[in-house]
This record gives C-alpha cells, structure tokens and sequence, in this order.
C-alpha cells in the first residue's frame, strides 16, 4: 500500500539542502579497505571527560513480536545512548513507523525523527488496536518518506560513529550501502540475527531465525559489506525472559512512568494475537522472550556476553553457519552473566 498523505514528510533543519546519495563506485579488491569504527571506538566515547552519548540509529520490525517495543523503551531510558533515528524495517514499514511515532510522543520523546522503511504498507498489524487512529502526520516530530535515504544522511553528518542497532530483517540497511557504501566509515552494526549453536528456547540444535529468513540476500549484504558486525543469535538472546520479582518492579511502574503504561498496554493488546506462541503467561507477572533487548545492550556494553570472532555464512535455506570463505562477525554466543544483564534491564526500566 503505498503512502498518500501529503503531510508525511515533515522538513526540518536536518533535511534542508539534502540531495538523493549518488551511488559511489564500490572499491576495487586491489584498493585499501575502509576504516571502519569498531566497539572500541564507540564505547570510548562513554569514557571522555565530556560524557559523549553513543549515536544509535535503531531500525526496526516494531509491531510483528512485542520484544521490539520493549527494545525501543529500553532505548530511549539507556543513558548512554543517543536516539537519532527510528527506522521501520521488515515490510508493513508505514504501520510499524505508526506504532513507533505514537510509543515516542507518548514517552515524551518526538524530539527523535521517525523513518518509513521498505516495503511500506499500512495492513493491521498485532498492536493496531493500540495505534488506533493515530497517523503519521499527527506526530510532532520529523517523519521521513525514505527512510534509506534518512538512514544514510543520518550517518554521513555524525560527527562521532553511528551504531546501527537492527533488530528485524534488514532491507534498509542493504538498500543504504548500496545507496552509499562509504556509510560503513562511520558506522557499525549491531544486531539481532540468527542462531549459531542453540535454537529458540534453549534448544541444543540451531535452527532458522525469524529475522534472518524474513530476508536472507539482505543480511548477507549487510555481513559482507567492509564494517563491523556485532550479533546476539539465539544462543543468547533467545534466553531472555523477566519473571518474579524482577518483572513485578517494572510492571509496577506502570501507575507511573507513561512509557512503562504503554509498554504493558501494547504487551496486554498483543499477546493474544501471534499464532507463534507456545505459552501466553500473564501480563502481570511475567514477559515472553526478549531476544531484542541484548541487541539494544551491545550497544553500549558487552561485560556480561562472551564473544567470539566467527566468519558466518546465511544458507538459501536461512541457516546462520560458520563459514570460513565468510567474513568475520563478533557473535555473542554465551552469557557470562544472564542474572546481571537482568538486574540491568530492571535497574534501566524503572529509571525515571
């Protein structure tokens, strides 16, 4: 469904005098590789004496698993992180960018721009009866038609490194390095993707993982294109879940906190719809698995993950595998430390 309001694209400073990204001839093998910020580089801004914020882009299929909604709010209470751009990514994109503009106005966030990702369309989607009537020329924020383009101008005007956090299939993030390949000079990527050695719940064998399936040609442009990759798989994210004691103290705040409100009303709207689920818990004393919120911590950390150096391949069939004709990817592959990274997810959610 293609998008017809005029009002759409809102201009602000940021998209005055921008022009279409002309397509950079790709680099010859004989030619010296970019240099390409890594983790080191990003994390050290966190350590100056002026207390630089991390720039994060955060593209998402908001909307499909409501793990995505909780990586947003988690997002934008994360201190060390600067929301530049919400992009929406994985097909329905009009929808998602929807739910997303309406999550940031009601956590007093439009100061961040809202991009319309590839393919748009607007069907309903499991969170649509949050959403409501709510359309993207009510948000008071920018909003931007192509969100390939914002995602590229993004990047290009940083003045420090740009960590693209992806947390869905990613056809921007393909559509942008070929829109621009020199993107890769100043960002790096971070995402959700896969699964190496363990499968969904714990399971020993590894399997096909959503995000990657929903666009296997995409990701593998994304793994070999000349810039840093960081990825939590299922052998960590797929773990994560709040519970007890630990999930009350969010859950509780609630009466309080008006992004933890429309957290636990998406959470509420959407657990009865996704055909996917095994067990539907209660929304008052637990959450289902919140693969994206280990995505949202690498970040800005990885104390509490051990890494390892793999080059990964994604077969036809979707299968991320360990592939030596294949770049190497930083996987997250086991916790040092699961109940840490937990009582960091309370500690982020509760924060004011």
């Amino acid at each position: 469904m293609s998008i017809s309001r005029r009002t759409l694209l809102k201009q602000t400073a940021l998209t005055a005098g921008f022009a279409m990204s002309g397509l950079p001839a790709r680099s010859s093998a004989k030619e010296t590789p970019p240099k390409c910020p890594t983790e080191k580089d990003t994390f050290a801004l966190l350590r100056t004496g002026r207390k630089q914020k991390i720039p994060v882009i955060f593209d998402t299929d908001i909307g499909g698993d409501i793990d995505d909604t909780w990586a947003l709010v988690m997002l934008l209470k994360c201190p060390e992180l600067d929301v530049k751009l919400v992009a929406s990514d994985g097909g329905n994109a009009t929808y998602r960018a929807r739910l997303a503009a309406k999550l940031l106005e009601d956590c007093g966030r439009t100061d961040i721009p809202v991009a319309v990702g590839i393919p748009p369309g607007d069907s309903r989607g499991h969170q649509s009866d949050w959403i409501g009537e709510y359309s993207l020329d009510k948000y008071p924020g920018a909003v931007y038609k192509d969100g390939v383009d914002a995602i590229v101008r993004t990047i290009k005007q940083s003045p420090e490194p740009v960590t693209v956090c992806c947390i869905g299939a990613v056809p921007n993030i393909a559509a942008a390095l070929k829109r621009d390949p020199s993107i890769v000079e100043n960002a790096r990527f971070v995402g959700m993707h896969g699964s190496i050695r363990v499968g969904y719940d714990g399971s020993p064998k590894p399997c096909r993982e959503a995000n990657v399936i929903q666009g296997i040609a995409a990701l593998r442009d994304v793994f070999a294109a000349p810039w840093e990759c960081t990825i939590t798989p299922l052998d960590t994210c797929g773990l994560v879940k709040l519970s007890g004691a630990k999930y009350e103290k969010i859950y509780q705040r609630a009466e309080k906190d008006p992004a933890i409100k429309a957290l636990m009303e998406n959470y509420r709207i959407w657990l009865p719809h996704p055909p996917w689920l095994k067990h539907r818990p209660d929304p008052a004393k637990e959450s289902t698995t919140l693969f994206d919120l280990v995505a949202v911590y690498l970040a800005f950390s990885e104390d509490f993950v051990e890494l390892e150096d793999l080059p990964i391949g994604v077969t036809d069939r979707g299968m991320t595998v360990i592939d030596k004709s294949k770049r190497t990817i930083r996987c997250a592959t086991k916790w040092k430390d699961m109940g840490a990274f937990e009582d960091l997810l309370v500690e982020r959610f509760v924060r004011n």
